[in-house]
């Protein structure tokens, strides 16, 4: 049985080069095709496809919504982005409504069709550059965990505090201040304390004080 695609892409010679690709291998069939996602539900339906084969920058409806709408349908549908853009804004909201796979439109033909076969299957397929997207966000949260501790001595020094009146507050030697403040540089990846304030603001770890 030829694994059943549809193809969504709102340029119509994007979608005649990929249906060029998958109708020249017996193992595929290309069912369908959408310029937009309410279309591409309805071809979806129509059409029950193995793969949804979809790029993420559409009319109408966006990526993840589209993606969200058709596991919503049918939560076995595989759904593999094919798409020119790796930046966090689109990667993440793509994986996280369930895309099985994150693919760039510079990947070679063969490629592609390995990948579809492989998302047939339900495995994920992630471009190298996703790839990394994905495992900077896995670990940034945990290198930017800070203890309670930690946010206490930081939000000090955000204040304006030497080490002395911060040990002399928390009823701790200068030299647990200066560990304390060591561990934060290392987690924030910063090398001084002005930093460490500024990326904490950055990240949401410090709220901003409003003042007169």
């Amino acid at each position: 049985m030829p694994i059943r695609l549809i193809i969504v892409d709102d340029h119509p010679v994007v979608r005649d080069g990929l249906r060029g690709i998958f109708a020249a291998d017996d193992a595929f069939e290309v069912v369908g095709e959408a310029a937009d996602g309410p279309e591409a539900l309805a071809v979806a339906m129509r059409t029950i496809p193995d793969v949804v084969l979809m790029d993420l920058r559409m009319p109408l409806m966006s990526g993840a919504e589209l993606i969200r709408r058709l596991r919503e349908w049918s939560p076995g549908v595989n759904v593999l982005v094919l798409t020119t853009f790796d930046d966090d804004a689109d990667v993440l909201p793509a994986i996280e409504q369930g895309a099985t796979g994150y693919l760039l439109k510079d990947t070679p033909r063969a490629d592609l069709r390995r990948a579809v076969r492989a998302a047939a299957r339900g495995e994920t397929v992630l471009s190298p550059s996703v790839a990394g997207v994905l495992a900077h966000k896995v670990r940034a949260p945990q290198a930017r965990a800070l203890s309670p501790r930690e946010l206490e001595v930081l939000g000090l020094v955000a204040r304006g505090a030497t080490n002395r009146e911060i040990a002399a507050k928390l009823f701790v030697t200068e030299a647990t201040v200066k560990t304390h403040l060591l561990h934060v540089f290392a987690k924030l990846e910063v090398n001084d304390r002005a930093a460490a304030v500024a990326a904490a603001y950055e990240t949401g770890l410090l709220k901003p004080t409003g003042g007169a």
